[in-house]
């Protein structure tokens, strides 16, 4: 399609506004982003099609820019958006973020059979190598649970399956791993947003995300990273197998306030790797600093290091990074 036939499709020229995919390409961000601002805050907009689409004025992209604004800036979420929200509707603004008084809290839950079907019908067309409609399903769990909840109902199990699957059946299933591996990076990749980077080292300075040296399994690592996206947090993923000295240059080079090493088998964690990270500095001298380092991933059950954080899924992860984000902030501004 061409980008004059695309600009008439985004716009409607009766002045209706812009659609979904047309702002989040002028903003930066992911579709997905903005439409769980919309459900998560009531950041969306006024104007709806008939269709169900999302046709967004120009109050309302004032309104999610002023948003990714704050946020971009290490605001919490939930404060951005009841700050967004005063653009529009200054005595409305309190109640309409109340689900979002958690930077991770979650939305009501759906009945179990709700996620067993999904998760059928997942395995059902990966095992048929149907790749359009693996696709299909995974981007309609996203959009109708949110990233968190559809990566810990929907797309753990599923993988977990069928990688049972692969072990009992041998090289059968290989194929089947892997199509679906793939689909899962590319929807998660698809929610991640890029914030603009910090103009110095802090508690609003991008994380850094990486897999210990030999770790090749990433993807628990590219859910984190794409959940903070949708929070607006700015983060740098690195990605499988990262050397030490890469991963200490990040630190120094950035001054992140959470570096999160991901290992999935004992034989990859390394104890003495966690601790050189946390004991990197950066700043200049005099005020200097460290980041808290997250250590995820079951290949880390075995010796404690001091000060570690240890989260058990993506939501605490989630959680704790906000908490360390904001005693940081708040360590600052005294």
């Amino acid at each position: 399609m061409s980008e004059g036939r695309r600009r008439e499709q985004d716009s409607d020229p009766a002045g209706t506004g812009v659609t979904t995919g047309a702002l989040a390409r002028r903003l930066g961000v992911s579709p997905t982003t903005l439409r769980t601002w919309d459900r998560r805050y009531g950041l969306g907009p006024a104007l709806r099609d008939p269709g169900h689409h999302r046709r967004w004025s120009e109050r309302d992209i004032a309104m999610v820019e002023e948003m990714g604004r704050l946020t971009s800036a290490g605001v919490p979420p939930a404060e951005a958006a009841h700050e967004a929200l005063k653009l529009l509707d200054p005595e409305a603004a309190s109640g309409a973020v109340s689900e979002g008084a958690s930077e991770t809290a979650p939305a009501p839950t759906p009945s179990p059979d709700t996620f067993v079907r999904r998760r059928r019908g997942l395995s059902r067309a990966v095992v048929r190598l149907d790749a359009p409609t693996v696709q299909d399903l995974l981007t309609d769990a996203v959009e109708s649970h949110s990233l968190v909840t559809a990566w810990q109902e929907v797309m753990v199990p599923t993988l977990h399956a069928v990688g049972r699957k692969w072990e009992e059946a041998g090289d059968r299933y290989v194929e089947v791993e892997h199509l679906l591996s793939w689909h899962v990076s590319r929807t998660l990749h698809r929610c991640a947003t890029a914030p603009p980077l910090p103009s110095s080292p802090g508690p609003n300075a991008p994380l850094v995300l990486a897999c210990v040296p030999g770790e090749e399994h990433s993807l628990p690592l590219e859910a984190l990273s794409a959940a903070l996206g949708e929070l607006g947090v700015p983060q740098r993923m690195f990605g499988a197998a990262v050397p030490v000295e890469a991963v200490s240059a990040a630190v120094r080079r950035t001054g992140p306030a959470v570096v999160v090493l991901w290992a999935q088998a004992r034989s990859t964690a390394s104890v003495p790797l966690a601790r050189h990270i946390a004991d990197t500095r950066w700043g200049v001298r005099g005020a200097r600093g460290r980041p808290v380092v997250m250590l995820g991933g079951p290949g880390w059950a075995g010796p404690a290091v001091r000060g570690a954080l240890r989260p058990t899924s993506l939501r605490e992860a989630l959680t704790q990074i906000g908490r360390v984000r904001g005693e940081a902030t708040s360590g600052r501004g005294r």
